[in-house]
């Protein structure tokens, strides 16, 4: 009895033995290898090499605006801009309540800084720090600063000086004088300085519209030459076509392949195999690798990302379509093909109604996956609000824009995933229940 119990408690305790070896070996690789991505992509360093300073301004840039308030040092002109546009400049003359026009050019800040444009240079006055001037000239710009160590928020070189508190900031060069004051907000954003409608309470302007002016309110918030509007709803009409025709494309070339790459519909093996293998090396190419091979060969556009959108799903689909055309009842194509139906038409109604589930969910779901991607495929073909997101990051310079387009794309995902979702249960479950 010992002797054949001997046997057994050896097995059992080197299967135990084994159990515990891979319960401690698992998790000993996954720790070495997140040691090595740590070390490798020097997580360590990614703070030191942060520019936070730049990361808070882009962050205030998005909930806020910046008017600008810039002298010609040359001329002597001032001129007062919104965001530093062309389109918010302020008329010759005028200027927000902030800013007193004269020989003296007064900036009043927030916190009680002030900045001064005199005839000869400028001066800003600092609560609790002291007064800076700055004479810019030929030979750079000459800054003088109250005695002491130079503090973090003052960067001076001969050449420039920048200045950069909580009431705004301030930069000198030869050329120019520049002070930037923040304000919360998206300034303009309904109408432009130049549009009778720009400053009015929204009572006036429903007041105007209900007046007869609808039309011209409408124009004026519409063709805004600051927030394009009209050329932002374009770009998004843009995105979800290539979505759109690039999916609903898929799924149409799918189909018929699919029945090629089923064993129960292709007896060959070697066109079976040819066709699971075409259908692999369309989805195991990236939609973006395609949208760039197709660019350069028939040109930037929004049909160029449908047709690279197109392809991927094409062997997205294919494989599932011939998955679920493997797995049909063939009962039900018997009971149609006894009553004398021909092979069009066995298909048809023995086998369609089957997959018609399968084939709706997925298209579905794959055009509201795919009204994402559209916004990073229309960046590099040349279309859609991802061409617009792009420019705005590459320039910097209106971070306000960039929030304005990432809350109209997640607008639209939220917006195409609940018609998804609603087009699935309507169509699949035949009601409104489910989810």
């Amino acid at each position: 009895m010992s002797l054949a119990a001997d046997p057994l408690k050896t097995g059992a305790e080197r299967l135990f033995f084994r159990k515990r070896l891979i319960g401690f070996s698992i998790p000993l690789i996954i720790l070495i290898y997140l040691a090595q991505l740590f070390f490798a992509f020097d997580i360590a360093g990614l703070a030191q090499r942060a520019n936070w300073e730049n990361g808070r301004t882009l962050v205030a840039d998005s909930y806020s605006y910046k008017t600008q308030v810039m002298r010609d040092n040359r001329t002597g002109e001032v001129s007062v801009a919104v965001e530093g546009e062309r389109h918010g400049r302020y008329p010759d003359g005028t200027a927000p309540d902030w800013v007193h026009l004269g020989a003296v050019t007064t900036i009043d800040l927030p916190y009680g800084h002030q900045v001064q444009f005199l005839p000869d240079g400028l001066r800003y006055d600092i609560p609790g720090y002291g007064t800076i001037t700055a004479s810019p000239g030929s030979q750079g710009v000459q800054a003088v600063l109250p005695d002491g160590p130079v503090p973090d928020f003052i960067n001076a070189s001969k050449n420039r000086l920048t200045v950069t508190t909580k009431a705004g900031r301030l930069t000198v060069t030869r050329a120019r004088s520049e002070v930037f004051r923040y304000a919360m907000g998206w300034e303009l954003f309904f109408f432009t300085l130049d549009s009778p409608y720009s400053g009015m309470s929204p009572q006036a302007v429903l007041s105007r519209a209900l007046s007869g002016e609808a039309g011209a309110i409408w124009h004026d918030f519409w063709t805004n030459k600051l927030w394009r509007h009209g050329d932002v709803a374009w770009a998004l009409a843009e995105t979800l076509l290539m979505a759109f025709l690039g999916t609903m494309g898929a799924g149409i070339v799918a189909l018929p392949l699919a029945f090629l790459a089923a064993r129960n519909f292709a007896p060959l093996g070697p066109l079976r195999f040819a066709m699971r293998r075409m259908f692999d090396f369309f989805r195991g190419v990236d939609a973006l690798i395609w949208t760039i091979v197709l660019a350069r060969a028939f040109g930037p556009g929004p049909l160029t990302g449908a047709l690279a959108i197109l392809i991927t799903d094409t062997g997205s689909f294919g494989k599932l379509f011939s998955e679920a055309l493997e797995n049909v009842d063939e009962k039900q194509i018997e009971g149609v093909q006894s009553t004398g139906a021909k092979p069009v038409q066995r298909y048809r109604f023995g086998v369609i109604p089957q997959i018609t589930p399968v084939l709706i969910s997925q298209v579905l779901y794959f055009l509201e996956s795919n009204t994402r991607s559209a916004t990073i495929i229309g960046a590099i073909t040349g279309g859609g609000i991802g061409l617009l997101l792009t420019q705005a990051i590459i320039t910097q310079k209106d971070w306000e824009e960039v929030t304005y387009y990432i809350i109209l794309i997640i607008l639209m995902v939220v917006v195409m995933d609940w018609i998804s979702g609603m087009l699935r249960r309507r169509l699949i479950s035949g009601g409104e229940g489910g989810h």
